[in-house]
């Protein structure tokens, strides 16, 4: 009974946010303020038409299709060669790999931002797009490695041995043996990826100062003034940028809880 009875203000906390979020993206301000948990009373669409064409927000909704589409996948790419030498390599070369991968997740974001800023801007990669690129897969990177490390770790060695028996390389090996047997574990980092390259407002907000290279969290801070918000655009703003994650989540979801517990257990 006390499980349940925490479970159930747990879902509370959750579930009621969303309905405030959901419903307050068809009400105006003062129909918000009025009523902000009861159903609208005049629905309207007006909101996510203010959202989508007078606020631009197309436009920089592309930025963070851009951004994302070309983060992700090279992001996975490097995450599961380091993963794959660390399961393959011997035993100290393996630990010394990884821990200097383990130590990307030691190290604030914030203790770095300085010489990330002074560097970017010496290399002339702030204000761009591909700037935003190479700092999203450098900050994830450790990430990715520490879960599919996990799961490549736990592959028996048999299937090595037989791929090198059949003649194949390590470059074969991997392309045709781990990566197959890894998806599970690779669709649960690419959600994850997907989450934190999506939301990421601290590195757009520290290197893109041009409006036209904003990404969707930064420019939802738009919605967000010294005096006034206007809490209808903002939740508009936030379902519409959640979507992308929703839909991720809905295509992978049966691999994600696999690929998260693979490598918990071995044996």
């Amino acid at each position: 009974m006390i499980r349940r009875a925490v479970l159930g203000v747990y879902s509370l906390l959750i579930v009621v946010p969303l309905i405030v979020i959901v419903g307050g993206t068809f009400k105006t301000t003062p129909d918000l303020f009025a009523d902000p948990f009861g159903p609208p009373r005049n629905p309207t669409l007006d909101n996510y038409a203010t959202v989508l064409t007078g606020q631009g927000l197309l436009g920089v909704l592309g930025n963070s299709l851009f951004v994302m589409s070309i983060s992700v996948p090279a992001t996975l790419l490097l995450g599961s060669l380091v993963a794959f030498a660390v399961a393959r390599l011997p035993k100290w070369p393996s630990r010394i790999l990884f821990g200097i991968f383990a130590l990307g997740l030691a190290v604030p974001a914030q203790a770095i931002m300085i010489p990330q800023y002074v560097q970017f801007e010496r290399l002339g990669l702030r204000n761009s797009l591909t700037g935003l690129i190479l700092v999203n897969i450098v900050v994830t990177l450790p990430v990715a490695v520490f879960i599919l490390a996990g799961f490549m770790r736990t592959l028996p060695g048999e299937l090595y041995e037989a791929a090198e028996i059949d003649g194949a390389g390590p470059w074969a090996t991997f392309w045709r043996i781990a990566v197959p047997v890894s998806y599970p574990s690779i669709a649960a980092t690419a959600i994850f990826l997907v989450v934190m390259h999506w939301n990421d407002l601290l590195y757009p907000l520290l290197f893109i100062d041009d409006p036209e290279k904003r990404t969707l969290p930064l420019a939802l801070l738009d919605f967000q003034g010294e005096y006034l918000t206007e809490y209808p655009l903002l939740f508009t703003g936030v379902v519409v940028a959640s979507l992308p994650m929703i839909l991720a989540y809905a295509f992978l979801q049966r691999h994600f809880v696999a690929g998260i517990t693979a490598g918990a257990v071995k044996g």
